[in-house]
């Protein structure tokens, strides 16, 4: 999976942190800037249900969501777009898998110190999200402007 366009991806998503999640609601568009965790080619996240784009999700699963650095000079722009569904994850063990992800790629939250332990609290009474990928697009600028390569994703 390293030398394709989804290893690429994948490289991609785990060199960066956070993603801006594009949800639609009653109260109209949203878009919330979340930290992920890549499992396979889906990204979890933690979140109050009672947030708006967790509110927007109970009604609509659809989402897109994108990852990209801020950048100063558009030919060094690159970046992912996603679009897909996203749920909450029921499953005890599915949710534990996920959160040892979450301790492993964010050593904060295993440091012995008040606000991991606060962090970690918080992701006790949170809910745990996946955003399923059906389409993936990656932009790289340094390949020239405009540059996408798509991975449709069943």
């Amino acid at each position: 999976m390293t030398d394709g366009l989804d290893g690429r991806i994948a490289a991609f998503l785990d060199a960066h942190h956070v993603m801006s999640l594009a949800t639609a609601g009653a109260e109209g568009p949203h878009a919330a800037s979340l930290f992920y965790v890549r499992d396979g080619m889906s990204l979890a996240w933690v979140s109050d249900p009672g947030s708006r784009h967790s509110r927007d999700l109970a009604a609509e699963p659809r989402v897109a969501a994108t990852v990209a650095p801020d950048y100063t000079d558009y030919a060094a722009i690159r970046g992912v777009q996603i679009a897909g569904t996203a749920e909450a994850v029921p499953d005890l063990a599915a949710r534990a898998r996920l959160l040892a992800l979450f301790t492993r790629r964010f050593s904060f939250l295993t440091r012995p110190d008040a606000a991991a332990a606060m962090v970690l609290k918080a992701f006790s009474g949170a809910t745990l999200y996946r955003l399923t990928p059906v389409r993936m697009v990656l932009i790289d600028n340094t390949r020239g402007f405009g540059h996408k390569e798509t991975l449709e994703l069943s």
